[in-house]
């Protein structure tokens, strides 16, 4: 049978033999409709953001953390923007979360990229959605520390860009992903409903045995949030971002992930407008890696062979 449309199975037992099933798997190339750990835009993205400021924390590291580098590594297949962590690099600071590496833009008050490792031992959901929301104490002198209450009343959402939901191993793991560094302000449709989706699709594919390099960001000024259209937030601190985008690099769960990475890898790129009127199929804004970084200025995927980069950053995802 060939069809898009959803399929409701139903397993019915006829006569007295007894019957034994363990294990039931159905493929296809659709989304399954599974929600993958616990749900990772909570009302507290939007509400519960007001008040005073939740106290500044920075991240401790347990044993689930990424390596520092090789396999699986959050980095492992390039820095976009060649960040680094000098203080001269306001504006493209380089941070090790352990959980998650970003290069984060004080002038803005928002990360420019977040890229991440995800696999199965990262969602275990040993731990639920903390909702621990707080500025990060990390961050050089005279640098601008966007709080917990930043966005209160702004219309936007405080946007996750390594989900909590991807770092569900410990609460180490999920309690730096609520670090406001991690954080930009996101159309609330935008948020819960085309974001959300995408982040599930992609445990999805963990679950159906891969692996996951991504790297999310945001560039362009005004978007639109629920309560209309607007350029900057918290006192023209934080800037609104006009598109979010991700790219996502699908491999079977292995080793040697560099080399293994191919002209035929799955690659995933997605680039949305942050408005609040958005489709919540996250299929419809698919783009190439190579739109993605005109758009930017950055080099994606940079530590993959060339002739692998040109294949795989030429492609548009179909599936």
């Amino acid at each position: 049978m060939t069809t898009t449309a959803k399929v409701r199975f139903q397993i019915r037992k006829l006569g007295t033999t007894r019957i034994n099933i363990d294990d039931i798997t159905f493929k296809g190339l659709g989304d399954p409709g599974i929600i993958v750990g616990p749900p990772d835009t909570g009302g507290s993205d939007t509400t519960g953001n007001t008040g005073t400021a939740a106290p500044d924390r920075g991240v401790i590291a347990g044993t689930d953390a990424q390596p520092a580098t090789g396999d699986n590594s959050n980095i492992l297949l390039g820095n976009p923007s060649d960040a680094q962590p000098a203080i001269v690099m306001a504006n493209n600071y380089l941070i090790d979360q352990k959980y998650y590496e970003e290069s984060y833009n004080s002038t803005r008050g928002t990360p420019n990229w977040v890229s991440w490792h995800l696999d199965a031992t990262n969602i275990t959901n040993a731990t639920a959605r903390l909702d621990n929301f707080a500025g990060f104490n990390g961050l050089p002198a005279g640098f601008y520390e966007v709080e917990s209450n930043s966005y209160s009343g702004s219309g936007f959402d405080r946007g996750h860009n390594c989900p909590s939901a991807d770092r569900t191993s410990s609460v180490n793991a999920n309690s730096a992903t609520f670090l406001m560094t991690n954080m930009i302000p996101q159309a609330p449709q935008n948020n819960q409903q085309t974001w959300a989706n995408l982040e599930n699709y992609l445990r999805e594919q963990v679950v159906a045995g891969n692996e996951v390099y991504i790297v999310m960001g945001s560039y362009g000024t005004g978007g639109t949030g629920s309560k209309g259209s607007v350029s900057t937030i918290t006192s023209g601190h934080v800037t609104v971002p006009s598109n979010v985008w991700k790219v996502a690099v699908v491999v079977p769960t292995g080793d040697g992930d560099v080399n293994r990475i191919t002209a035929t890898t799955r690659v995933i790129a997605v680039n949305t407008p942050n408005v609040n009127t958005i489709n919540a199929d996250w299929k419809q804004y698919r783009v190439t890696v190579r739109d993605i970084e005109k758009a930017t200025g950055y080099n994606l995927l940079s530590n993959l062979p060339q002739a692998v980069q040109d294949a795989v950053e030429t492609k548009k995802d179909n599936l």
